[in-house]
């Protein structure tokens, strides 16, 4: 599997950006590669410590590109149309395919399409509240 860049948001506040091969909504760990680290060690991470995993097109961004948080009026996107405000009152909007309150968690795919996130993992007991948009 080729290595995915991730960006992690950790429930504490901590960022770390770096890869992994071995994520899956379907396992509670798996190892990143820092971005930061001169050396191959991966670590491992616990998925209960974090609030979303950013699947990202690079670790720059565009700083000054503001996001749009709503969907443009004719936009049909895959899935439901959702609002998720995490407990921490961070609030992203996308589309998901797949939420299930009872499952650790599930993907979103941002309503921006010039978005530096490609998709997010978000962390269920990260999440205050879902609204269906």
């Amino acid at each position: 599997m080729e290595p995915i860049k991730i960006v992690l948001r950790f429930v504490n506040g901590m960022v770390v950006k770096g890869s992994t091969r071995d994520f899956s909504a379907n396992k509670d760990c798996f190892h990143l590669i820092p971005a930061d680290s001169s050396s191959n060690g991966a670590i491992e991470v616990l998925l209960k410590d974090l609030k979303a995993v950013f699947m990202v097109r690079d670790f720059i961004g565009t700083p000054e590109y503001n996001e749009r948080k709503k969907y443009v009026e004719g936009e049909k996107p895959s899935g439901k149309k959702i609002e998720v405000t995490f407990t921490d009152g961070e609030v992203i909007v996308g589309s998901t395919l797949g939420y299930d309150r009872n499952r650790q968690g599930f993907f979103i795919f941002p309503a921006d399409p010039k978005s530096n996130n490609i998709r997010a993992f978000v962390i269920s007991s990260a999440v205050k509240s879902i609204r269906q948009l």
